[in-house]
């Protein structure tokens, strides 16, 4: 991930959760175990790629599934793993285009449009190699980005801000159409202790904008065969207009074993 927007996070971390409580996390939870399960998908192994501090990690591990939570910010890790204090969940400091397992996994999670933090093709396309690779024989890999048109039309150049009793925003949007990225200056200002006084924090993060047949082709090129594109409201999920829910699956490994006759690594470390 870009370094930038990795040094944004680790500021933003100690009031990232306050900031997203609108985020229905529970309900997009469900949506995922939903489509997890019409894929065959009912528990085992998952791996959530830029998990942040955990809100998904934790609702789909208390779902059943035993969960990796893989993210760049080690602020946002160390939040995570307060959540979880019997330590349940393997937290991973990995940047989501270099991570590593120690083998494959049933089903690779990507959500809230962390696919966006990468800013350039190449980047998303090592992404998918390394899920790819992680992923057990017919394995499902699960994620959102936000559209080109979402950044263009949708968000554009507008300032949000929210004003609470212990910390505000300042959300300043601009969208490049030449280069596709989205950059937002963000100024927080967090209260400290119970002084009333209070810190400023001044933050840029960086998105870019990504088109539905640019993503098909990527995955393609990483050996995996997209089985749905859905927008939220086809998915049953929290609308968002803009935002795409896209199921990959797996093929490659299914066929080199069909063809060699070797089990997979998930395979064989049950057998050990």
């Amino acid at each position: 991930m870009e370094e930038q927007n990795l040094e944004s996070y680790q500021g933003f971390a100690a009031v990232y959760d306050e900031l997203m409580d609108n985020v229905p996390y529970d309900a997009w939870a469900e949506g995922y175990v939903r489509i997890l399960k019409q894929y065959g998908i009912e528990d085992g192994l998952i791996c959530d790629l830029a998990c942040g501090t955990g809100n998904m990690t934790l609702l789909l591990a208390r779902r059943g599934f035993d969960m990796i939570g893989i993210d760049a910010s080690y602020a946002m890790l160390d939040l995570a793993r307060k959540k979880d204090p019997e330590g349940r969940i393997l937290f991973l400091e990995q940047d989501m285009c270099e991570f590593e397992l120690y083998g494959t996994v049933r089903a690779v999670t990507l959500a809230c449009d962390s696919l966006n933090y990468l800013l350039s093709p190449d980047q998303v396309l090592e992404m998918f190699r390394l899920v790819n690779n992680y992923l057990d024989p017919g394995g499902i890999f699960l994620f959102d980005f936000n559209t080109t048109e979402k950044y263009r039309d949708l968000i554009g150049e507008q300032v949000i801000s929210e004003n609470r009793e212990d910390c505000s925003f300042i959300w300043d949007n601009y969208f490049d159409e030449e280069t596709q990225i989205n950059e937002c200056h963000l100024t927080l200002f967090v209260q400290q202790g119970d002084e009333g006084l209070f810190r400023r924090l001044e933050e840029t993060h960086l998105q870019r904008g990504y088109e539905k047949e640019q993503i098909l082709s990527l995955l393609k090129q990483a050996g995996l065969s997209v089985e749905a594109v859905m927008t939220m409201e086809q998915a049953h999920l929290p609308e968002d207009e803009g935002r795409l829910l896209v199921v990959a699956r797996e093929t490659r490994k299914k066929q080199v074993q069909k063809d060699v006759g070797e089990p997979s690594r998930s395979e064989q470390t049950k057998e050990n």
